[in-house]
């Protein structure tokens, strides 16, 4: 390579200036959407069965301050010291009862068919089967 061609060669174009990158913020998750919109919020973070017993389980909820004074207006809420906990996990019970009740009332309609019998066994007592 000569003295001259250092001269001639054709110049590397110039690195482009790169602008700061404004770091993209993550989505907003549920929670944040209905904070902003001043609603209740509440999920299921995980459900928990014990393998070697189905009928066992748990659940791990999640809440923000809005759905927790809505079930304090709704009377969930029973003494001043209750903890947020407490007043999901009545709430919660609640819900599952009304589950319950209403698979068994389902449950009776579609089964008409039962009959209770009663028995009088004299001295006002009776027999119900």
């Amino acid at each position: 390579m000569g003295l001259l061609d250092k001269f001639f060669k054709p110049k590397k174009p110039p690195k482009p200036v790169s602008e700061p990158r404004t770091k993209a913020l993550p989505p907003k998750t549920a929670k944040e959407l209905a904070n902003e919109r001043d609603e209740p919020y509440i999920a299921i973070l995980r459900l928990d069965i014990d393998p070697e017993n189905l009928h066992q389980g748990s659940f791990e909820l999640d809440w923000n301050e809005k759905f927790i004074s809505n079930l304090v207006r709704a009377g969930y809420m029973m003494k001043k010291e209750d903890s947020d906990a407490n007043i999901v996990d009545r709430w919660f019970q609640n819900v599952c009862r009304n589950v319950v009740l209403e698979t068994y009332e389902q449950e009776q309609a579609m089964n008409p068919q039962r009959y209770v019998r009663s028995k009088d066994l004299g001295d006002g007592r009776s027999e119900v089967s």
